[in-house]
Parts: structure tokens; C-alpha cells; sequence
């Protein structure tokens, strides 16, 4: 069978579907034809295309564990992100955890340094800190951009301070001119958290562009995704070489692919003396474990999802920010005292959600019922303080960080993904219409 004919087998079975369910399979949870009055905080922008790609790529692909596919689609994101060097692993919270096993080994951080991180935010950005033996350094925000407070930041960096583990909330970021400043003056690196920010830009380059290394997730909420999926990126080819390493059982070998079947594998040498304590022992390369890692690898069919998802970046990116603004207008326009974080002057911000802070506590909680029953979905700005958490509560002492103890009382965020249709964005404005301030 030809791939013309195998492509046109796979879509006659996704147009039956369809036609028999009305709608793209349910995980797709893609909006665009859906019921107006049910707005998603956010969703994949998905289409045949994806479904198609995953479909052959099961059936008929090479490999179904990490293979050719995944190795495309690292470097095709590499290129869209302007960076040398990626590795595709099943997760974004998984990319934080080799992302800081690598640096830890590569720039020789010991157990007990320091990695500052805001207060607020996602979890695995600080899960990934402790697991990996260091310790997570919190600083408050400040609600001009929710972000994590520059000005207090000075004030921790002690001798023991490595770097400043960034994650945007919700892709806006702080002063990045401020924040080179700080981590040149003071000589430390800077880690970015790109999960929520992919395609967010600071003076023309996307934010990962400053940094050492970068993390970006691909769950279904995120600007694209691979259904599950995060990738660790760096210019430094060995903090990548390390990320996958610890996210491949250890193993130092590097074949891809074809490769695996080589009898000399990608580097020539595949049955040699690996371990020179042994000197008259010839092992096989892919057998040889030179640190303690995991198994965090996806299945090719998720690269070929990731491979048509890039194809659309450019457009979900520019949906996001216009959809944003539309739906920031109304609740501006239709709810009194609600404000809204500062974008900078010199950020492009794609925006993951549209954060909205409320005036006081009551407005905030009659506001969120009030979306919610009318069918838009609303979220906290995840955590808030992570210290106030049972599982974190050991790492610091919540009331040390009082802006950050407001985030919950004071700020959610609604939806402004690409599967938001016209339809959606007018049901938000007549539902807005009918708040009573």
C-alpha cells in the first residue's frame, strides 16, 4: 500500500468517525463547532491533521517508543525556538526534573545550593529543586505583573545562590533587563520555565533565548501539545546530552532511530571498552550507566502530533493575543475594579490564560460562581503561595510572603485559547452584560 493510500484510508476512517460522533474525538476537547455557551479554559487546537499523523505513525512508524519521529520533532521545536539543542521527554513537569539534573551536574551545583523561585506559580518548578537535592529559595510577587518581586530578590542571593529558576505567570514576564542585571551582577544563571510562555518575546527574541536552559510542557492546555509531552532546551549541547541521559535510565548512548540497529551504533565505537576500570571488558554502548535517571520517554506518534502542531504555532500564538485582549476589554468594561497584570513595554506576551485580579475577596468568589455557572470555566493562578500547601509547607513559612498569601483570595484566570470561536467571545460579553457590580 503507498502512503497516498494509506493517508486516504486514515482519513476516510477519521471523516466516518465524525460523522458518526460529530465532533473530533473527545480528547481533543477542540471547541470550534462545539455548544457557544461552554467556554474552556483552554483546550488543543487540533484538527484531522494530528489525528491523522498519530494514527499512521502508530501503524505504520518505525518505532512506537522514542524513535526517528521524536528526534524530527526536536529539531524542528528547536528551530521555531531559536535554540541549538533539544530533548522530547512525556512531560513539561518531567523536562523541569532533568532540566535541573543536568545543570546541577554540568555547572557541579552540590547539594544544599540555592535556586531562587517565586512563591507562587506551578509546583514542579519547585519539586524539581528538591528532588534534585537543592534548595528552593522563595521570594514574594508584586501585583503589578504577579511575577515574583524583583526588589527582594538581592537580598537572598547568598554564596550558596546558583541560579533564578523563572516561569512566567502565564507567559507575562517581569522585567527581563532587570532580571539579566541582577543575575550578571551576582554571577549566577538564569533557568527558564517556558511551560506556560512558549512563543513570548522580550525586546524581538523569545525569553528562552536568555537563558541557559529552558523547559516547555505540551499538555493539552498549553499553546500546543502532544496530548502529554515537555522538552529541556539549551545552546549547551551537554546540559541536553545530560537531560537525556537522566531521562533514558542514565545511559550515555545517543542512537537514534536506525541507529539502534547499527552494529557500530552512531558513534562507531558501539562494542567497546566503556568502562576503563575494566580494561579487557567490551560492552555494549547502550548498556553502559554512568549516572542514576529515570525512563521519561514519549511515543514517536507524540512527535508526529508535536510536528503538525508546529505548524500552527504562529497562528495559535496570535489567536491567544488577540483573544486575550477581547476578553480583558469586557470584563474591564462590564465588571467594576477588577485590574489586570502589567505587560511590559518591551514583551510581546502570548498569553496561557487571561488573568483577572478582583478588588476584594467577596468580588472575587461571586465572580468565579458567577462565570461558572454560566459555563466558563475559570481557574486559580494555580497554587498561589505553594507554602501554604501541605506537601511544601516544610520549605518555608507562608506568612513570610503576604503579597503571595492573596493570590487565591484575589486572582483566577478564564481561558483566550484559539478554540475560543466568535460565537464563544460574544456569549462572554452577554453574560458579562447581565453582572451586577
Amino acid at each position: 500500500m503507498s502512503t497516498d493510500e494509506t493517508k486516504q484510508d486514515i482519513k476516510e476512517f477519521i471523516d466516518k468517525m465524525t460523522s458518526k460522533h460529530g465532533v473530533l474525538p473527545k480528547f481533543a476537547h477542540n471547541m470550534v463547532g462545539k455548544d457557544p455557551k461552554k467556554v474552556y479554559y483552554s483546550g488543543p487546537y487540533f484538527d484531522g491533521s494530528e489525528i491523522s499523523a498519530a494514527i499512521e505513525t502508530l501503524l505504520f512508524g518505525k518505532w512506537s517508543s522514542s524513535g526517528e519521529v521524536c528526534a524530527r520533532f526536536e529539531r524542528e521545536f528547536g528551530k521555531h525556538i531559536n535554540t541549538k539543542y533539544s530533548f522530547f521527554c512525556n512531560s513539561g513537569s518531567s523536562a523541569n526534573l532533568l532540566l535541573i539534573a543536568a545543570c546541577k551536574e554540568y555547572f557541579k551545583w552540590q547539594d544544599g545550593d540555592e535556586v531562587i523561585v517565586s512563591a507562587v506559580g506551578f509546583p514542579t518548578t519547585v519539586s524539581a529543586l528538591v528532588q534534585n537535592g537543592l534548595v528552593p529559595v522563595f521570594i514574594d510577587i508584586e501585583w503589578e505583573s504577579l511575577n515574583f518581586d524583583l526588589s527582594k530578590i538581592k537580598e537572598k542571593i547568598t554564596g550558596k545562590t546558583k541560579a533564578v529558576f523563572l516561569s512566567p505567570v502565564l507567559g507575562n514576564p517581569p522585567d527581563m533587563d532587570e532580571m539579566l542585571q541582577i543575575v550578571k551582577n551576582h554571577d549566577i544563571r538564569l533557568l527558564l520555565d517556558n511551560c506556560d510562555s512558549l512563543g513570548s518575546k522580550w525586546r524581538g527574541k523569545f525569553l528562552n533565548e536568555y537563558s541557559i536552559a529552558s523547559t516547555c510542557s505540551f499538555y493539552p492546555a498549553h499553546e500546543i501539545t502532544t496530548l502529554e509531552g515537555g522538552m529541556v532546551s539549551s545552546d549547551i549541547q551537554e546540559i541536553v546530552d545530560l537531560a537525556r541521559s537522566y531521562g533514558t535510565w542514565g545511559r550515555d548512548c545517543y542512537c537514534v532511530g536506525a541507529a539502534n540497529l547499527l552494529c557500530n551504533g552512531t558513534c562507531n565505537k558501539r562494542f567497546s571498552n566503556w568502562i576503563p576500570e575494566f580494561p579487557d571488558l567490551i560492552i555494549d554502548h547502550k548498556y553502559v550507566f554512568n549516572r542514576i535517571g529515570y525512563n521519561l520517554k514519549p511515543l514517536d506518534l507524540q512527535g508526529a502530533i508535536g510536528l503538525e502542531q508546529l505548524k500552527k504555532l504562529n497562528f495559535i500564538c496570535n489567536t491567544r493575543s488577540k483573544n486575550q485582549a477581547a476578553i480583558s476589554t469586557l470584563f474591564f468594561e462590564n465588571v467594576d475594579g477588577v485590574k489586570f497584570p502589567k505587560v511590559y513595554e518591551h514583551c510581546e506576551w502570548v498569553p496561557f490564560g487571561v488573568p483577572v485580579i478582583c478588588k476584594d475577596k467577596p468580588q472575587k468568589r461571586r465572580l468565579v460562581d458567577f462565570l461558572e455557572k454560566n459555563g466558563i470555566q475559570t481557574r486559580n493562578y494555580f497554587a498561589g503561595n505553594l507554602l501554604m500547601h501541605r506537601g511544601y509547607k516544610h520549605l518555608g513559612n507562608y506568612l513570610d510572603y503576604p503579597e503571595s498569601n492573596k493570590v487565591l483570595d484575589l486572582v483566577f484566570f478564564v481561558g483566550c485559547a484559539p478554540t475560543i470561536s466568535k460565537e464563544n467571545l460574544q456569549y462572554i460579553e452577554e453574560v458579562l452584560k447581565t453582572w451586577v457590580n
